[in-house]
């Protein structure tokens, strides 16, 4: 190790804990996210965790994601985390797709221009969503991670396929949704539904991800992991799928503590080269 390297680990160990607040990453006023940097912290030693929020493209907030800041702060203290609020599409057809994938890109390129002053490892990131931040999460790591930055993906009962959901899903609001989201129906618009269906964009040099669903969602099938999870394992992507008996669209209690288990080790073992899980289907 030469000795400037020794100078900037010794500085980096200096730097003390940071929580930066609705730093914006863009203009508009949903364009912002919530910053927090760890102690000791160096642009070799500190991977990233982005969090993005549900609510079905229309709703939700970063503060969803809160339980889970805390959680990781805590049991991830080498890690710094940014939770992101991003622009909602509306009924009344304002910020219709790919507004929500060009916000979440534009905090993916906002995270590579501030490393050096956070101290951060941008070529050291993972993803993590639930519901329709799940499926932004998935497509940040397949289709739109050109530098291979993005290490791991962790997606929480996301949509992945939807043709799939648009036609078999079960829930009569989804073709008025994703008609109005994605500015057409399958057959008027077959375009907008590939480009915004993870499934279409895997390949053998995705990232490794993590799928966790509940086994009666009635927002979001279980059938959209299960597509997730079989289409990874034709591409031989290192993957994991967890099925929760019972759960719904989300979870509380128990199986709440154990899915922030699961994502703790998969991090660790993803971004750290620590071991962890046998990756292998769990029913």
């Amino acid at each position: 190790m030469s000795i400037a390297s020794n100078k900037m680990g010794s500085a980096s160990k200096k730097l003390g804990a940071e929580t930066l607040q609705n730093v914006a990453y863009g203009s508009d006023p949903f364009q912002k996210m919530d910053v927090y940097l760890p102690a000791g912290r160096s642009q070799e030693t500190t991977p990233v965790l982005l969090l993005l929020h549900g609510g079905g493209w229309i709703g939700g907030d970063k503060r969803d994601f809160q339980s889970a800041v805390d959680y990781f702060k805590l049991n991830l203290p080498h890690f710094a985390i940014v939770n992101i609020n991003y622009r909602l599409a509306t009924l009344n057809a304002q910020n219709l797709w790919p507004t929500q994938i060009d916000d979440a890109k534009k905090a993916v390129a906002f995270i590579d221009q501030k490393s050096g002053e956070y101290q951060i490892n941008n070529e050291q990131l993972a993803v993590a969503g639930a519901s329709a931040g799940a499926h932004l999460a998935l497509l940040l790591a397949y289709r739109y991670n050109h530098e291979n930055k993005i290490k791991a993906a962790i997606d929480l009962f996301g949509p992945t396929d939807l043709v799939s959901l648009y036609n078999n899903s079960g829930n009569n609001n989804y073709p008025m949704l994703l008609s109005l989201f994605l500015k057409g129906s399958p057959v008027s618009n077959p375009k907008n539904y590939e480009t915004a269906s993870p499934v279409s964009a895997i390949t053998k040099n995705s990232p490794p991800t993590l799928i966790l669903h509940g086994s009666d969602d009635r927002t979001v099938p279980v059938s959209q992991s299960e597509r997730l999870h079989a289409v990874l394992n034709s591409f031989n992507v290192k993957n994991q799928l967890i099925v929760y008996p019972g759960e719904r669209h989300g979870w509380y209690g128990r199986n709440l503590t154990d899915t922030y288990n699961k994502m703790l080790a998969f991090l660790k073992e993803n971004l750290n080269d620590e071991p962890g899980m046998d990756l292998q289907k769990v029913r």
